[in-house]
């Protein structure tokens, strides 16, 4: 089975929207496209980087479909080295209005898109990156198809824009597998799925009636 992994930059309050530019997703009157700009250093493309050294595809929304591919097959291999990278990726693309792809090595994806995204996890090949694609990772993450997250989570909040974990998410645990922070207070977190919410109380357990006999009965010897 393919591992599906989430990578996102969010902020305190989880919201997702329009790090990258003030221009990349307006949706809903949303203001502060581009808030990732103000905490970059050079940790985070040395992440970025190392995350996306080895073999992967790529899964994603119309809407960052359209971003990358308007941006990414223009771009310096020579002074980017994530450009090759992406654009030699297989890109698998969820959209109910999209009727072709121009980007190369891009797949439409047909009929019911969950059991269509079920069959690739358990088709041979590299792991499946999922960038951006809100609306997308919203899906995925109720269908409980997602393996891990690995997320950028900044030091500001937002109020308003579409969020990581929206309504609909399933409760689920995770498991930490590494962090760091950047030295603009970027906090850095990979998590695996790891099993149900576990439940528990700090609370005073409730005495039995056979506890409470027994504290009378010494109270009245003394």
């Amino acid at each position: 089975m393919r591992k599906l992994i989430v990578l996102s930059f969010i902020s305190l309050d989880g919201v997702m929207q329009a790090p990258g530019d003030p221009e990349e997703d307006p949706t809903g009157g949303f203001k502060h496209g581009g808030w990732v700009f103000g905490y970059s250093d050079d940790v985070l493309p040395k992440v970025m980087v190392k995350q996306m050294s080895k073999p992967f595809d790529l899964l994603l929304g119309r809407k960052t479909y359209e971003i990358f591919a308007a941006y990414w097959p223009y771009a310096n291999t020579s002074e980017n080295p994530l450009a090759a990278r992406i654009n030699n990726a297989k890109k698998y693309v969820a959209s109910k209005t999209l009727t072709r792809l121009d980007w190369n090595n891009s797949e439409l994806i047909k009929g019911d898109a969950w059991n269509e995204i079920e069959k690739i996890k358990e088709q041979d090949g590299p792991e499946i990156q999922v960038h951006g694609s809100g609306n997308l990772i919203q899906m995925l993450l109720k269908q409980d198809l997602v393996d891990e997250l690995w997320l950028k989570v900044f030091p500001i909040t937002l109020g308003v824009g579409k969020r990581l974990f929206a309504e609909g998410t399933i409760p689920a645990g995770f498991k930490l597998l590494e962090s760091e922070i950047s030295p603009s207070g970027v906090i850095i977190a990979s998590y695996e799925r790891a099993g149900e919410v576990k439940t528990g109380s700090f609370g005073l357990e409730t005495p039995s009636e056979a506890e409470l006999a027994r504290r009378k009965r010494l109270k009245e010897e003394e």
